[in-house]
């Protein structure tokens, strides 16, 4: 009775145009429709299996590499071989393990600045979106301060007085100015989402204030925090190459990719390998990290092109 009973609710269907619920496909949520439109972007999936592939051989290649990046026994300038694939330095270091140490202090260093940088923008963002009047006039204000102020040039200078090379003081000084775009962009979508109803329902109920911004204005903000996070990330890269650079960045023992180019930067005629070498892995970093951007960008954009069921 029950077959004969559903059999007849869908010829009935058929005839007027409509379907039956279960002939239905299955709604997507919105983390699966971003992660199909992500899967989607050519660019941003390649990108991403070059950044996996260089983080993976930073971390794990120097576990089996037959050279030391401390040991600085070989010979000056050693001409690429076998034993020294880009050759040695001039304090005769391999520039192969150079370059795998670098590149994990660079990373480091990025995303301990996007981490940094993000979590203070958001929460003074949000913050001044939310509460509006005098909280937001202070965090503008110190927003445009921090603006008008040349990042490198402040950040060198903080990096000399207060810091002594280390990595970890190198990337307190770029996230302290490095969260105000971020705070700009969570602050106006922070007072567009406080004229939605679901925040008007949540104070009806007695919500507070940090529990409004916390569980209800965050988590509808994930998509531009996501993408400003990974954009943070190569923006800390070539700032931290470029402090480096300049010889006011890391400092021995540690090293990161701006070091390296740095003390090869008078090689780059005569022994171009040692120069190319970290600055092609550092040019690579950055633009990947762009492109994932961007990717993640159209994903969580909804006037994107639907994806097919």
């Amino acid at each position: 009775m029950a077959d004969l009973n559903s059999l007849l609710a869908s010829e009935a269907a058929t005839k007027d145009g409509t379907l039956p619920p279960e002939a239905l496909p299955e709604p997507r949520s919105q983390g699966k429709l971003v992660l199909r439109k992500f899967l989607h972007h050519k660019l941003a999936m390649a990108s991403t299996a070059v950044l996996v592939l260089i983080i993976v051989l930073s971390i794990l290649l120097p576990l089996f590499w037959k050279h030391s990046y401390e040991d600085s026994s070989f010979p000056s300038f050693a001409k690429p071989s076998g034993d020294f694939p880009l050759g040695t330095t001039q304090v005769g270091k391999d520039m192969v393990s150079q370059i795998l140490r670098g590149t994990q202090f660079s990373l480091l260093i990025a995303l301990t600045v996007s981490i940094l940088s993000t979590v203070v923008g958001v929460v003074l963002g949000a913050l001044a979106g939310y509460l509006r009047r005098f909280t937001d006039s202070a965090v503008s204000r110190v927003t445009d301060l921090f603006l008008i102020i040349p990042q490198i040039a402040a950040a060198a200078i903080l990096a000399k007085v207060f810091g002594s090379g280390s990595w970890y003081i190198v990337a307190l000084v770029l996230a302290s100015f490095g969260w105000m775009q971020i705070a700009r962009i969570t602050r106006a979508e922070a007072m567009s989402l406080s004229q939605r109803e679901f925040v008007d329902a949540a104070r009806a109920s007695g919500a507070g204030t940090f529990r409004i911004i916390f569980k209800h204005l965050v988590p509808n903000m994930v998509g531009s925090i996501t993408v400003n996070a990974t954009l943070a990330v190569a923006q800390a890269v070539l700032a931290e190459a470029a402090l480096s650079f300049i010889g006011l960045g890391v400092q021995l023992p540690d090293t990161s990719l701006g070091r390296v180019i740095l003390e090869n930067y008078a090689q780059l005629q005569t022994r171009p390998a040692l120069f190319f070498g970290p600055f092609i892995v550092l040019v690579l970093i950055s633009l990947t990290i762009n492109f994932i951007g961007d990717g993640l960008r159209d994903a969580f954009d909804p006037r994107q092109r639907r994806m097919k069921a």
